[in-house]
């Protein structure tokens, strides 16, 4: 099975409403990063695909994280990103989230949170770099997923 196949599976788990929002915000930041790899953590609150330039967490520029009733996209630097339409939540140190809906991953909002985060980084994401699925880590006990 390939890591894109096993990312299937994960996403599977989770109701078909929140399967589907989780798709279309994996489709929105893959065609907003293109060249980063996914890193997959299928962990005990939530399954996070984190989009960076390589392997190293630490340099993950934003992520998909799916809980069982909503998704959320976390973005580095958060608290430093423009936001003139409010969209961020959280009062974390490094990073900030949106909870992503139909509209919102439609918004030029959104596209331009992602933007900035990939404009702060200390390691850029090559736009002509091999785009892969890594499975990075699966935990063995995990909160429902429905």
């Amino acid at each position: 099975m390939t890591p894109d196949e096993q990312l299937d599976q994960f996403i599977d788990r989770f109701t078909p409403a929140v399967a589907a929002d989780a798709r279309a915000a994996l489709a929105m930041v893959t065609a907003a990063l293109p060249g980063a790899l996914r890193l997959v953590y299928d962990n005990y609150n939530a399954l996070a695909i984190g989009f960076g330039p390589n392997e190293k967490a630490r340099a993950i520029t934003c992520s998909v994280a799916v809980y069982p009733r909503w998704v959320s996209l976390f973005l580095a630097n958060g608290p430093t990103l423009p936001d003139p339409d409010g969209l961020l939540e959280g009062t974390g140190g490094t990073v900030r989230h949106v909870k992503l809906d139909a509209a919102r991953m439609a918004s030029p909002a959104v596209a331009a949170l992602i933007a900035a985060a990939a404009a702060s980084v200390e390691t850029p994401i090559d736009p002509q770099g091999e785009a892969r699925t890594i499975i990075k880590s699966v935990s063995a006990k995990q909160r429902p997923r429905r």
